[in-house]
């Protein structure tokens, strides 16, 4: 009986979705013909050699990020989906559930509407044994990212929108099979991310889901960690990190490749891909790698002026601070301070947590005196890890698989609307240097 109440409500999702879809369609169309020739800014040549930043280029309904203000998914901040998003306890952290109800519908779910979806997402968790297969052929000394990529990858072979595409269909259908390749993919995530982690730091021994425990708890289970308070961060840390506008590389990826209409685990590995590198998802794993050298080399009761000078022998040396400055935001990220305030409730003994707490008193002034950075405030990055690390997940090289679990909700949820929309294949226009020059000797002219 829960089980047809909780397709009753998914049914009403499905139902709305079609729905705001065929609004949508209509605005978009509507916009297209009445404004598609209004200007949105200018582009210089410093936006085209310094990696289009700045540059307003791509259409991202899920999310918006504020240089400012930070992240809003569905124009709520994260502040405000704490307050009016589910919890699974009172008082406790939004379930990412219902994050990814609000990313895929615009609305605000109840709490038997999260309900239905984890039941759903849990229908939808078993993974076939070749992915397991698949993974076992690699080292086990394979970065993680490596092995959950090849994992993602095997899931392909399941995809309903490449069998719905094989036998034909109207392009107004593609969303569809979308939905379900998405959800099923974003179902499965938990069982090969813990696989990846178990075989290579547990020694294989993996642990069964739980089925009755809502998505995040069960993937904190399957890792291994049952402590209340790690099932409550890991709540709060896939719904922080689900997604954050389109612009950033996972996000990008995963739209550029899915406009090629690439299915959906093709274009969340080309994602995967490019969370991967340092200068993005990777960034937590060095992070923590850095804040444990520096308590490696001076102890735990470091001194505001002993940490001052660790880092200008960082910055001296030609490496960054990790975990301070972001592409886009111009203000200590909305992120770090929820897992600032997580910290400050649960853990504020931890040593880790109080030189990191020390940092945010030291760097961005250092940052600011030094003169050449945009943005001195940390991101999510610099408290990620940490928090991680308290609970026992002590294996930074596994956090960016943390990370693609948490983005698949963003990734997916937006290439559905992609689908339903109908955005086009993604073809921006390049030039050579010589080009450059040559515009730029006319314009001067």
């Amino acid at each position: 009986a829960y089980f047809e109440a909780c397709s009753l409500f998914l049914n009403y999702a499905v139902s709305f979705n079609y729905f705001v879809c065929n609004l949508l369609q209509e605005r978009l169309k509507k916009l297209k013909s009445e404004h598609g020739k209004v200007q949105l800014g200018n582009i210089t040549v410093d936006m085209v050699l310094g990696g289009m930043r700045g540059m307003t280029g791509m259409l991202w309904e899920t999310s918006l990020l504020d240089p400012e203000e930070g992240i809003r998914f569905r124009g709520l901040s994260i502040p405000e989906c704490q307050k009016v998003l589910p919890t699974a306890v009172k008082g406790g952290e939004p379930l990412p559930e219902g994050l990814l109800w609000l990313l895929l519908t615009g609305k605000v779910p109840t709490k038997e509407q999260v309900d239905a979806l984890s039941k759903d997402l849990l229908s939808r968790s078993t993974v076939p044994g070749y992915v397991y297969k698949a993974i076992d052929a690699l080292p086990v000394t394979a970065h993680p990212m490596t092995q959950f990529t090849t994992g993602v990858m095997a899931l392909q072979v399941e995809s309903e929108f490449a069998k719905a595409y094989d036998k034909g269909m109207p392009k107004s259908k593609f969303w569809e099979p979308t939905y379900e390749d998405c959800l099923n993919l974003i179902a499965r995530l938990p069982q090969v991310a813990s696989y990846v982690y178990r075989r290579i730091f547990k020694d294989g021994k993996t642990i069964a889901a739980d089925n009755s425990l809502d998505y995040a708890a069960n993937f904190s289970h399957m890792l291994g960690f049952d402590d209340p308070k790690m099932l409550e961060l890991m709540r709060l840390y896939i719904t922080i990190h689900t997604d954050h506008e389109g612009g950033n590389v996972s996000a990008h990826t995963g739209h550029l490749v899915g406009s090629a209409l690439s299915d959906p685990y093709l274009s969340f590995a080309a994602a995967l891909n490019g969370l991967a590198g340092p200068l993005h998802g990777l960034a937590n794993q060095e992070v923590l790698l850095w804040i444990k050298s520096v308590m490696e080399e001076t102890g735990s009761n470091i001194t505001t002026d002993q940490l001052k000078e660790y880092v200008w022998k960082t910055l001296k040396s030609g490496k960054v601070v990790p975990g301070y400055g972001h592409g886009a935001l111009r203000d200590t990220d909305p992120r770090y301070s929820c897992q600032r305030e997580f910290a400050l409730k649960h853990l504020p003994e931890d040593p880790l947590f109080q030189l990191v707490s020390k940092l945010y008193e030291v760097v961005p002034g250092i940052l600011t005196e030094l003169g050449k950075v945009k943005n001195p405030w940390p991101n999510v990055d610099a408290h990620s890890g940490v928090l991680l690390n308290h609970f026992g997940l002590v294996e930074a090289r596994y956090d960016t698989v943390l990370f693609g679990v948490s983005r698949s909700m963003g990734i997916g949820s937006q290439l559905i609307w992609d689908r339903a929309l109908g955005l086009p294949l993604e073809r921006p226009k390049s030039v050579t240097m010589e080009w450059l020059e040559n515009h730029c000797k006319k314009v001067a002219a």
